[in-house]
């Protein structure tokens, strides 16, 4: 699978907010299903469903400990979207700078000055 269908697949599944949420559980410590369904009025049929959709996006793992299958946050594909998101974020700041420029040698330009209002000029 290439990056663009990794990164689609990822933002697919953070799209969900049960989804981000327990992305987020995730970033304290590896937990168990049932630890993970613990807060949510849903059956663990339905997080293991959201857990499918994560484990497919890259986003967690499970391993087994023992009598325990933990859930594991796969902390490397966020550098997959960091780079994705620092990509068109330094093409936005790099649009803002020209068009600051721009703007600066607009103000300087003298034809370009601001006026003192809308009726200059007009017969009184």
């Amino acid at each position: 699978m290439n990056d663009d269908d990794r990164l689609s697949r990822v933002f697919a599944a953070l799209a969900d907010p049960t989804r981000r949420d327990i992305v987020a559980r995730l970033t304290i410590g590896d937990a168990t299903v049932s630890q993970l369904a613990e807060p949510y009025q849903m059956s663990i049929q339905a997080i293991s469903k959201h857990l499918r959709v994560l484990t497919e996006a890259g986003l967690v793992s499970r391993s087994r400990d023992a009598q325990r299958r933990p859930v594991h946050l796969e902390a490397g594909v966020f550098d997959l979207m960091l780079t994705w998101i620092d990509k068109y974020r330094r093409q936005a700041e790099g649009r803002y700078r020209r068009l600051d420029a721009v703007l600066a040698e607009l103000a300087e330009r003298p034809d370009m000055q601001a006026d003192d209002g809308p009726n200059e000029g007009a017969a009184s």
